[in-house]
């Protein structure tokens, strides 16, 4: 049988859970594949210190309508939310995290409030968490025609420009907004966000609930004494920053819930896609929530 592939989200729990071998004694034979999540796209192929980023139009959503390589993986819930819709996989119905996430400016930056970023380029990840976070923290301050996005790529992209100046405001979370801040970076307006679940149509529904196992004792270990494991943060950041980042100073990211993404959850968040017109192309999933969700 074929091992159960995991990937990881630039967080803490898969890797105490595998320090405390958790995933082995609940009986999951596993391995992991390549973060998505922290990979590179700009940042990694940008050749001149002058060069605006790429309008990269690929996200999170795209990565898995393209099927991504592994039985279970994470995203945002707006993103899993639709993918699971389009039936390109299931999202789990038991548990969600809660990402801490923020829109950060340079030190030096003139923008202090939520206001000031009316017409400003905020950098964010096309059709992913920093994108639709980032509209709905705004929306309470600015309509519409005063929100204004770069797409520029992934988490390590967006803090790649942040650094370089080349946009004056980004939507960063995980290992990358802890980064950002030891460089001096002011959080203007904060846009914490649900992480979902989504697993393949191949993945064995037992692995999965073994898999869940074993990040709720994962994470009943970094509630109780998070210092230990911060230093996994590194695991996460690309080799070219980590020199710059003290995993000390750490919060300690991404936090598991372990409760039901209820109906009203994913009918409310299919809705709330579908009046801002996130998919125009008609790229709308309707599958129902029995269909969708793992219950």
């Amino acid at each position: 049988m074929a091992k159960f592939r995991i990937q990881s989200h630039g967080r803490l729990q898969e890797w105490v859970a595998e320090e405390k071998n958790y995933f082995r004694e609940a009986g999951l034979d596993y391995e992991f594949t390549s973060s998505y999540m922290m990979s590179q796209t700009w940042s990694s192929t940008i050749q001149s210190t002058e060069a605006a980023p790429t309008d990269i139009r690929k996200g999170a959503y795209e990565d898995y309508e393209d099927g991504r390589a592994c039985e279970v993986s994470s995203a945002c819930h707006w993103a899993v939310n639709m993918a699971s819709a389009s039936q390109h996989g299931r999202m789990w119905g038991h548990a969600y995290s809660l990402a801490p996430s923020g829109i950060y400016v340079a030190p030096e930056s003139p923008i202090k409030t939520p206001d000031d970023l009316a017409g400003v380029e905020i950098g964010v990840g096309y059709h992913s968490g920093s994108h639709f976070s980032a509209l709905q923290a705004l929306q309470s301050y600015l309509g519409p025609e005063d929100i204004t996005f770069a797409f520029i790529g992934l988490p390590i992209d967006r803090f790649a420009a942040s650094l370089e100046r080349k946009v004056q405001a980004a939507n960063v979370f995980g290992p990358t907004l802890y980064l950002l801040e030891q460089q001096g970076f002011r959080k203007i307006l904060d846009t914490t966000f649900m992480i979902g679940f989504l697993f393949s149509d191949e993945a064995d529904v037992g692995d999965v609930g073994k898999y869940f196992h074993a990040l709720q004792l994962a994470q009943r270990d970094i509630d109780l004494e998070p210092e230990r494991y911060k230093h996994y943060f590194l695991r996460e950041i690309t080799e070219q920053y980590r020199g710059m980042a003290d995993v000390r100073m750490f919060g300690p990211g991404e936090r598991l819930v372990f409760e039901d993404y209820t109906r009203e959850m994913y009918e409310q968040t299919h809705r709330w896609m579908e009046r801002w017109s996130l998919f125009p192309d008609g790229n709308v999933g309707n599958a129902a929530y029995e269909v969708a969700v793992h219950v």
